[in-house]
């Protein structure tokens, strides 16, 4: 499949994101990641770097949640838990395969945005709401009550991050793998 030097460009920036956050990720950085011409930034973000950024966090978003979906799809007898487990392994595959330096973009673009007045703000809280509630209609889905898939999604999402953050730190899959352990049962009950 062939991308576009736009999409490029959005998915060059995302990748960004995940190692450097919102403002350690520069224009001409994301240009040279995504081998786009040098003229073409302005042409396909005329909302310059702030657009760029709030694309590349809802492309991040919509992907964790395609991911979430994919679950229930192959899984033979869907659980919450197996939901959160299938969420996590994602990162330890990828930690494992590319090493810590890189983690969730939602989370490295708040850390650096949330509490300013960026435009960007608007499209995080919409990301992590689309995360989420793909998280709430897969767990609906599998006989969670409506409010309780809610909570489960935000205790979910919340969980993994933070585990994705320890891991980091630690170099250590090993975070990932208790909170899988410990929150399941409680997922389950």
């Amino acid at each position: 499949m062939s991308y576009t030097p736009r999409e490029r460009m959005v998915y060059g920036a995302m990748q960004l994101l995940r190692a450097r956050g919102a403002t350690g990720t520069g224009v001409r950085d994301v240009v040279a990641y995504a081998k786009a011409p040098r003229g073409s930034f302005q042409h396909y973000f005329p909302g310059g770097k702030d657009q760029l950024v709030s694309e590349a966090v809802l492309w991040a978003a919509d992907f964790a949640a395609e991911r979430v979906r994919s679950y229930r799809r192959s899984a033979r007898n869907p659980t919450p838990s197996g939901l959160f487990a299938h969420m996590a392994r994602q990162w330890k595959q990828d930690f494992t395969e590319r090493g810590y330096a890189r983690g969730c973009p939602i989370m490295a673009a708040a850390a650096d945005l949330v509490g300013t007045d960026s435009p960007v703000t608007a499209e995080l809280r919409s990301g992590i709401g689309r995360w989420e509630a793909t998280v709430a209609d897969e767990l609906s889905a599998m006989d969670v009550p409506p409010r309780r898939a809610k909570r489960l999604a935000t205790l979910m999402i919340s969980t993994l991050e933070g585990a994705i953050m320890s891991a980091r730190l630690h170099g250590d899959v090993g975070p990932l793998t208790t909170v899988v352990a410990e929150l399941g049962p409680l997922l389950d009950s």
